[in-house]
This record gives structure tokens, sequence and C-alpha cells, in this order.
């Protein structure tokens, strides 16, 4: 439950802010001309959603993994079950859509923009797209995980996601629209009644996670690595 409330706020909050500032007619666009200032804008603020939900309440009961791509990252580490990831991805993606329909009150200005649902950039290849997909997601588990596993900046880790979002959605966004998180994907894509290309949106994030797993596995590169699959509430037992 905590992961399907999670994940509902975060699609239902976080695409309201990319609807917001892309929106037709939206004040965002108005306030800040510069596309790229609004990406970075946008993805720094649909961080923030994310980090207060991991120091919510809910953080506490699930860890707010909030993202399959996460949540495969830590069964690949050891640190869940495979019946629980599947539970915690279920969840997710029940909660995106969920999440998501509300998204229809934004009227014209969410339809303008297929209510946030990620979609590649224009003349941007199918397989450029999942590698720009693969490429950001594996950056934010790195990032969230390296915080997450190093005993000085555990109670730090979830400030992490507007500070990485910020730079990989300002920087990738045109590629695919930076998503990381199939859930986010699915749910406004669903709602919108446009096409979700699995390689893109699925398969590109869990590479990534796999790409994550792989590479903390390597001797040489000696990176901490997680103990419990929380990205905040490591001292609330186990």
């Amino acid at each position: 439950m905590a992961e399907f409330i999670g994940t509902a706020l975060l699609v239902l909050v976080g695409v309201s802010i990319v609807i917001l500032m892309f929106g037709q007619g939206s004040p965002g666009a108005r306030l800040i001309p510069s596309e790229g200032w609004r990406l970075f804008l946008t993805g720094g603020l649909f961080g923030s959603v994310g980090a207060l939900i991991a120091v919510s309440p809910i953080g506490r009961i699930s860890g707010a993994h909030i993202n399959p791509a996460v949540t495969v990252a830590f069964w690949l580490e050891g640190k869940l079950a495979w019946r629980d990831a599947a539970f915690y991805v279920l969840a997710q993606f029940a909660g995106s859509v969920i999440g998501a329909w509300p998204l229809l009150g934004w009227g014209r200005m969410g339809r303008s923009v297929a209510f946030g649902a990620t979609q590649p950039g224009a003349d941007v290849r199918v397989w450029a797209a999942t590698l720009g997909e693969t490429g950001v997601t594996f950056l934010l588990i790195l990032a969230l995980f390296t915080m997450a596993a190093h005993p000085r900046t555990r109670s730090c880790a979830p400030l992490t996601l507007p500070a990485v979002l910020s730079v990989l959605v300002w920087l990738e966004a045109p590629l695919s629209g930076a998503s990381a998180n199939p859930a986010r994907s699915f749910g406004p894509a669903l709602i919108a009644r446009v096409s979700m290309d699995p390689w893109i949106y699925i398969v590109g994030p869990l590479l990534g996670a796999l790409l994550y797993a792989g590479f903390v596995r390597i001797e040489a590169v000696r990176l901490p690595r997680v103990t419990v699959a929380r990205l905040f509430h490591f001292t609330i037992g186990g």
C-alpha cells in the first residue's frame, strides 16, 4: 500500500508540475521563457516530490522506491526477495494509473502535452531514446545508492533526487523525456491514450538497473553498496 500510495502521489503531483511548466497556455512558459531552464526546474521539482515521499511515513514503511527500476536494482543487490519485488512493482504500476486519472482535470492544458506522458523527441530513433533511458536510470540509481550506502551521507540520500534529476532532465529530456521510471511513464500514457514504447520506457530503465548492478561488482570500482532496501530510514530496524 505504501508503494501504491507513494507512486500515485509522485505521478499526480510530479506530472502536474510537468503540465504546469509545458502545457499550452501554462504559467510556466510565461514566467520562464527558456525551455532549458524550465526543464532544469521541472527535474528539480519532480525530484523534490520524490524526496518528500521518501522522508515521509511512506518511506518508513516501504523505503519509497516508487520506481520499478529502483526496486529491480535492490533485488539485484539481494536486498529484496523476488516475491516482495514483484509486489512492489505491481503496486507501483497500479499506483501510477490511479495517480494519473486526476490529471484529466487539467483539461486542454494537460491534453496539449499528452497529460505528461513521456515520449521520444522528434526524429529521435528508438535505440537512441532507449540508450538515453538506460543512461539516466543508471546515473540516478548510482547517485541514490552511493549516497544511501555511505554512512556519512545516508541521511542526505533523498536530497540527491532534486539535484540529480535537475541535471538529468535538462540534458536528456529532449531524447526520451528522461523518465527513468517505467511506472511514471505508464499511467500518463494510459490516460492520454498514447503508446508507451516498451523498449524505451521499460527495457531502457531496467537495463539501467542491470548496468548499475554490474558496475558495482567491478572490483576496481570499490563503491559502497546498500545494506537495506531503504533510501532514508536506515535507523528504523531492517
